[in-house]
């Protein structure tokens, strides 16, 4: 083999070993942050919304909503903030259906409140600081799934936000292929959420010194 067909596959290989390492690394943490579990005191929880199914928390859903009631009940919040826009097809929003579901649960709707135009993780996040902002609210609990939680506390700070992780301990994501597939599809929304925050960064016009 010559010297440049050596360099060329030295390159083709690092070009190959390098990403994989790196998107492996991001799939291992997102499985380990998943223990991260941070049930002090706060102002309002924050659950991240779900699919709705007819007008009703699809399961998913439902059981994010659950450990909302739960620390609203336990006295660890003292509001719920529900998050999510109405998808393709439906008249019922996510944070609706949600505020349904607590008010059902025996949540006043007083302590409850909601944003209806996001869509997706990053947009809930967006939102529910605008919410949080006019609210004077400080220290806030993110609920999702275990295998959520590490991309959405990243979003949360990004957003200036006093957040901090409280996972659902009903997940239904329990079996190897659930939750395999989960990791995986949040290493590529991590992956695409960071490389956005970047690009948004260099494109933002900067001061100059001088």
């Amino acid at each position: 083999m010559t010297r440049t067909r050596r360099a060329w596959t030295a390159l083709i290989a690092v070009l190959i070993i390098v990403p994989l390492a790196w998107y492996s690394s991001l799939v291992v943490s997102i499985y380990l942050y998943a223990d991260e579990y941070d049930d002090a005191p706060s102002d309002a929880a924050v659950v991240l919304g779900a699919a709705v199914w007819g007008d009703q928390p699809s399961p998913v859903f439902r059981e994010r909503i659950n450990h909302g009631v739960w620390l609203y009940q336990q006295g660890i919040v003292n509001t719920l903030i529900f998050t999510g826009g109405i998808g393709p097809g439906k008249s019922l929003s996510e944070a609706a259906a949600a505020r349904d579901y607590a008010i059902t649960a025996g949540v006043p709707a007083a302590d409850i409140l909601v944003e209806e135009i996001s869509t997706v993780t990053e947009e809930n996040l967006i939102h529910a600081r605008k919410i949080i902002t006019a609210h004077n609210i400080g220290r806030v609990l993110i609920v999702s799934d275990p295998l959520h939680m590490r991309r959405a506390i990243v979003i949360a700070r990004q957003q200036g936000l006093d957040a901090h992780p409280s996972p659902t301990p009903t997940t239904l994501f329990r079996s190897w292929r659930t939750r395999s597939g989960f990791m995986f599809s949040e290493a590529y929304y991590y992956w695409g959420q960071q490389f956005r925050a970047v690009w948004r960064f260099f494109s933002l016009p900067h001061s100059r010194s001088g």
